[in-house]
C-alpha cells in the first residue's frame, strides 16, 4: 500500500493577493492604486509607520488626500498591501523555485546555497520595511496574521519539500525540521539586514555555516 502524498502546501495566492487590485474597471483608476502603494513604500522605509501620514502618501503620489481614501480606509490598509506584496515576491523567488529535482546529488548544495543567497538579497534590499513590517507584527493584529499566514504557508511548503527529497531516517519529523530550518532562515536574513545591530561574522562565513547547517538537516550524508 503506499504511502498517502505529502499534504499540499496552502496556496499563497490565496494568503497574499489584495482582491481588489483586479477589479478596477479604469485603467486610470489602476494607475491611481499602483501610485499610492509605491508611495507608501517608499515613504514607509524612509520614516516608519508611526511617522508616515495618509496626507504625505497622497502628496508622493501626486493626488489630493480624498483620493487616497477612495482607495483606502486608513495607512494600515495601505501597508498591509505593501507588505503582502514584498512577501508574495520573496515566496515566488525562493519557495516557488524550490523543486525536488534541484536537490540530485551535488546539485543540492548548490540549490541550498542559491536559495539562500535569494534569501538574504531580498530582506537586504528593503531592510527598513522589514523593520517596520516586524515592528507592526508585534503590534498590529491584522499585521500579525499576515505574518502568520505568510510564515504557515512557507513552513507547509518547506515541510512538503522535506517530505519529498529526505528520507524518514534524515528527517522523522519533516514539519518540526521544516520549522527549524524556516526559522535559522529568517533569523539569518533578519541579522543580515542589520536588525539585530551590527554583524560579528562575516556574511559569507555566515552563508556558508547555514548552508551546511540546512543541507546536515535534510540529508543523511
Amino acid at each position: 500500500m503506499k504511502p498517502p502524498p505529502p499534504p499540499q502546501a496552502p496556496g499563497i495566492e490565496v494568503l497574499l493577493v489584495d482582491q481588489r487590485a483586479r477589479t478596477f474597471a479604469q485603467e486610470r483608476a489602476r494607475r491611481t492604486y499602483e501610485a499610492l502603494i509605491e508611495a507608501a513604500s517608499t515613504a514607509f522605509m524612509e520614516n516608519g509607520y508611526d511617522a508616515t501620514g495618509s496626507p504625505e502618501i497622497a502628496a508622493r503620489a501626486g493626488v489630493a488626500v480624498g483620493t487616497f481614501y477612495r482607495y483606502f480606509d486608513d495607512k494600515k490598509q495601505v501597508l498591509l498591501e505593501v507588505c503582502r506584496r514584498s512577501l508574495a515576491a520573496g515566496y515566488q523567488r525562493i519557495l516557488e523555485r524550490l523543486t525536488p529535482a534541484q536537490f540530485v546529488g551535488k546539485a543540492r548544495h548548490t540549490t541550498i546555497a542559491e536559495a539562500i543567497d535569494i534569501l538574504l538579497e531580498h530582506v537586504s534590499s528593503f531592510p527598513r520595511m522589514h523593520r517596520v513590517f516586524v515592528e507592526m507584527s508585534l503590534r498590529d493584529d491584522d499585521v500579525a496574521r499576515l505574518r502568520r499566514a505568510f510564515d504557515d504557508a512557507s513552513r507547509a511548503r518547506l515541510s512538503q519539500l522535506c517530505q519529498l527529497i529526505s528520507t524518514r531516517q534524515a528527517v522523522p519529523d519533516p514539519e518540526a525540521t521544516a520549522w527549524v530550518i524556516y526559522t535559522a532562515a529568517v533569523e539569518c536574513a533578519s541579522a543580515v539586514a542589520g536588525l539585530h545591530g551590527p554583524l560579528t561574522i562575516d556574511v559569507a562565513r555566515a552563508k556558508e555555516a547555514l548552508s551546511r547547517v540546512i543541507e546536515r538537516a535534510l540529508f543523511d550524508s
